[in-house]
């Protein structure tokens, strides 16, 4: 369990440059498509780019006549755990500051035991009662955004982030119920490439591209700027590859849901770090009294969470 919370954390470090950089695009007029989907042009580039120069082209071509033999099931799980979710969260990006969306985002830790359920796997039920801490703590973070922003702007900055918290989790179990074979409504997936993160990476980014190019051709945002592209390449090296590859470790080194509801709910840390790179990088103020305690009954949330996860 140790290895995993471990795992889970170093990913959430690199996965709170998302929450950074992109409202960092958003307040240098960056379209928020260009933010989503450059991030993933990017990260097809550099997977194919890193397991070449690692000696697994051989591997990088079997994930690619992987994807086309189930194409329909890749494309599912990758526009909806790849696609959908980062779709959402980078336009609240255009609304809300980077920590929000981050606090925002912990409600995955609520969607995640739901999601699992849908699948018909066991979830303790003293653990998913302490969820409504975590989700207490969204809830106070948003209410102080309210009194400094507006209604419009919490809602636009909110609900697609809670749609996306039901994404992610449900795309990445569908890989992760796909390599057991154990559901007859999805094709088991008992191959070399299932084995590594980088692969599991690259086959759902795959999956994702035509979502990406539907959205650039139905919202035609205007050319993105050196400055994007830059940053763009930044959050696809730390958030992208490095942080996703490190959760996908996490999830698929557990045994059990609880573990699996461990690697999930470690990603609350997204919040300090989002908060502590946007103060040190955007100049941004410290939250204030609604919104440390906010933080505080998540990360409360989070600690107790595991703790029971652990007992179970």
């Amino acid at each position: 369990m140790f290895r995993i919370i471990l795992l889970g954390v170093l990913a959430a470090l690199f996965f709170s440059s998302t929450f950074v950089l992109n409202r960092a695009m958003s307040l240098e007029g960056g379209h928020w498509v260009w933010s989503a989907s450059l991030r993933y042009f990017w990260m097809l580039a550099m997977l194919l780019g890193w397991l070449a120069a690692t000696g697994k082209a051989r591997l990088a071509r079997e994930s690619v006549a992987l994807y086309l033999s189930h194409w329909v099931f890749w494309t599912v799980a990758g526009s909806i755990g790849f696609g959908v979710f980062y779709a959402l969260i980078t336009f609240s990006s255009v609304f809300a500051p980077g920590w929000v969306v981050a606090a925002t985002w912990q409600t995955t830790i609520l969607a995640t035991p739901l999601v699992l359920l849908g699948f018909g796997r066991r979830v303790p039920l003293k653990a998913l009662a302490l969820t409504a801490l975590i989700f207490a703590g969204v809830v106070l973070v948003n209410i102080e955004q309210a009194t400094q922003t507006g209604l419009r702007e919490v809602l636009l900055g909110a609900l697609p982030v809670l749609v996306a918290a039901f994404a992610y989790p449900l795309g990445n179990q569908l890989v992760w119920e796909a390599r057991r074979g154990e559901k007859t409504y999805l094709p088991a997936i008992d191959h070399p490439a299932m084995d590594d993160p980088f692969c599991r990476v690259l086959l759902l980014t795959l999956g994702s591209l035509p979502l990406w190019f539907a959205l650039i051709l139905f919202t035609a945002p205007p050319l993105p700027s050196m400055g994007q592209l830059a940053q763009t390449a930044v959050v696809a090296a730390c958030s992208g590859v490095i942080a996703t590859s490190l959760f996908l470790v996490a999830r698929h080194t557990a045994s059990s849901t609880a573990e699996l509801a461990a690697a999930d709910c470690t990603q609350s840390m997204e919040v300090v770090f989002s908060l502590v790179g946007e103060a040190l990088l955007l100049g941004h103020v410290m939250p204030g009294l609604l919104g440390w305690l906010g933080i505080g009954l998540t990360m409360g949330g989070l600690t107790l969470y595991i703790t029971v996860q652990s007992r179970s």
